[in-house]
């Protein structure tokens, strides 16, 4: 399995990828998925900030992708980022996602980040949790009853994982 940046071309399999985690899913709270031409701008937005959107691919098929940004807009969250990964159902479970998650902090601390986040939609999304606790994250937080889908209230779990030295020295 490769890894590398996103291209116009992997659009297509992003999303669709993104479509079946948006409709049976819980990992996003979004509800309608979004077509070509949105994906297209969000993948033009978080290139041309500079961050990474990096796709897993296999013998020529998009397998998952991910992406870093900023954790926010205002200047003071300048060393901070949030990841967001998607895998393709058929392949869940076999390693794609930790690897693309840790691509992404690779790229991340490379790029200067000093600290990642994962807000992990559902606090009963084992899977997603466990990956990232298996990277080094940390639970710290939870926002209980944050969203509603699918008929039910959902949590979403805060985690943390420093880069580098992290918060041991300014930049």
């Amino acid at each position: 399995m490769i890894f590398r940046d996103a291209t116009a071309a992997d659009l297509p399999a992003m999303v669709a990828i993104y479509a079946h985690h948006v409709l049976t899913g819980t990992g996003t709270f979004e509800e309608v998925p979004p077509d070509e031409a949105e994906m297209a701008a969000r993948l033009a937005r978080i290139q041309g900030a500079g961050w990474a959107w990096v796709v897993a691919e296999d013998d020529g098929e998009v397998k998952g992708y991910g992406y870093y940004a900023a954790l926010r807009d205002r200047s003071a969250y300048r060393f901070s980022a949030e990841d967001s990964i998607y895998v393709r159902d058929d392949v869940r479970g076999q390693g794609v996602g930790k690897s693309l998650v840790a691509a992404l902090l690779a790229r991340a601390e490379a790029a200067g980040f000093r600290q990642m986040f994962a807000v992990v939609g559902d606090s009963d999304n084992v899977g997603s949790i466990g990956l990232h606790l298996s990277l080094g994250f940390k639970q710290v937080g939870l926002l209980r009853a944050a969203g509603l889908k699918f008929g039910r209230w959902l949590d979403v779990v805060y985690m943390q994982r420093s880069l580098g030295v992290g918060d041991r020295s300014l930049p």
